[in-house]
């Protein structure tokens, strides 16, 4: 997360490495223990990107389309995306995303504690990239963020 940009209090550290070989990842996420629990998985981890970290759907548009707060933002590689979010929520944002040309080719993992079927088949209708859902072990939840760093870091081609 870009220093002094989180708008959840207590999330302002930058978890950075060499740009070489960091990816920007954009965490959507509202809940603010989630979030917190989300960045202390990629610090103990050592994961090897620069997260940025919004609250909601309409947030997000406006970090990935780099508009007002967010005109300097970097275009992520990675959306890390909850589903239930206030102003808009997961799924109309994913729907949003997919349908911009500019836009649909970032990967998006939704992260969610829902393990809802249906939650599962219209974020895949909608094309998301993966689906998680959370653990609610810490341990656990810091192995899957490790597994989503790996697989979009080491074996991911991303278009330059």
């Amino acid at each position: 997360m870009t220093a002094g940009s989180s708008p959840l209090p207590g999330l302002d550290r930058a978890v950075t490495v060499p740009a070489a070989s960091a990816i920007d990842v954009l965490l959507v996420e509202d809940d603010a223990g989630d979030a917190l629990i989300t960045v202390e998985a990629f610090e103990r981890h050592k994961v090897v990107n620069r997260l940025h970290v919004v609250r909601d759907g309409v947030d997000a548009l406006a970090f990935l389309r780099r508009e007002g707060d967010h005109a300097d933002a970097p275009r992520p590689d990675l959306v890390l995306l909850d589903l239930n979010l206030p102003r808009m929520g997961g799924h109309d944002l994913l729907a949003v995303l997919k349908a911009d040309e500019d836009l649909r080719r970032i990967p998006v993992v939704v992260l969610t504690t829902s393990g809802a079927d249906e939650d599962v088949l219209r974020s895949y209708q909608l094309h998301a990239n993966a689906y998680v859902t959370k653990p609610v072990d810490f341990d656990a939840f810091v192995t899957a963020i490790r597994q989503i760093d790996d697989f979009f870091i080491t074996v991911v081609a991303r278009p330059s």
